[in-house]
């Protein structure tokens, strides 16, 4: 597929840029700074999907997004924005998405699937996490390597969660129980999910994880866990637990009381 990017912040392009990349490595994505630049491109090249900021310069995404359909009528258009009041003028020339900033690869994942009816290509990988005996992920049983130990535990937090949501703040606040709550903190932790999703893209699992505005959860339909399925009730998984579940990290006590409990 090929995808079009458009956005006169070079820094907002960028980050489009990077989370198309992130959620199709294997497609074409091309982006501009401009709109002229844009139908250019869509004249000589043949293009599935445009996501287009809203609020440019001399031409807006509304008017960009027309000229680009005269060119090519069965493109689709999705508009990317920091501004919900334009919901109801993109619609109105039948958009066939709407997001908005900043976005992430789940959110386009998404928007794509209910364009196109289906799931869209993506990993089929087999994934396993193990939490009892040690935190370690399997894909196609083979584990994969965590380049920062707390990039690790954030997703072990996560599992832990089960499909719960969680904060930056309250990532934070579990991750270093004794450091105050500040730029720096928030700063680094960012360059921790950074390097958790490049992680996961690199092993082919990245659609595991979802990344909102404020807040991260993992999608627990996306791969087979064992305490998972010891709260289930699973005889091999209740049979395999021997009180050891995320022994490495101190926040795991309260579910390690919940496993107790079930097997009194």
């Amino acid at each position: 597929m090929k995808f079009l990017a458009v956005d006169d912040e070079p820094y907002a392009l960028k980050d489009l840029l990077e989370a198309l990349t992130e959620t199709f490595p294997d497609d074409e994505v091309k982006g501009f700074t401009c709109a002229q630049g844009a139908m250019d491109y869509v004249g000589e090249a043949k293009v599935d999907v445009a996501f287009l900021d809203i609020e440019m310069g001399y031409m807006d995404g509304i008017i960009l997004a027309k000229n680009l359909k005269d060119i090519q009528p069965d493109i689709h258009i999705i508009f990317v924005t920091s501004h919900e009041k334009y919901a109801v003028d993109a619609f109105a020339i039948h958009a066939n998405g709407y997001l908005l900033k900043p976005v992430y690869p789940e959110e386009i994942r998404n928007e794509l699937e209910f364009i196109y009816g289906e799931k869209m290509a993506g990993s089929q990988k087999e994934v396993r996490i193990q939490t009892f005996g040690g935190f370690r992920v399997f894909v196609n049983e083979q584990p994969i390597t965590f380049r920062r130990s707390k990039s690790k535990e954030l997703l072990a937090y996560l599992v832990d969660r089960r499909g719960a949501d969680i904060t930056t703040r309250e990532a934070c606040a579990v991750l270093w129980e004794d450091k105050n709550y500040d730029n720096s903190l928030k700063n680094y932790f960012q360059s921790i999910v950074h390097d958790l999703r490049q992680t996961l893209r690199q092993a082919g699992i990245e659609d595991i994880m979802i990344k909102k505005r404020n807040s991260f959860a993992i999608l627990p339909d996306k791969f087979e866990c064992d305490s998972y399925l010891f709260l289930k009730g699973d005889v091999r998984a209740v049979n395999s637990y021997r009180h050891d579940y995320m022994n490495s990290y101190s926040w795991s006590e309260f579910t390690i009381g919940l496993f107790e409990e079930k097997i009194k």
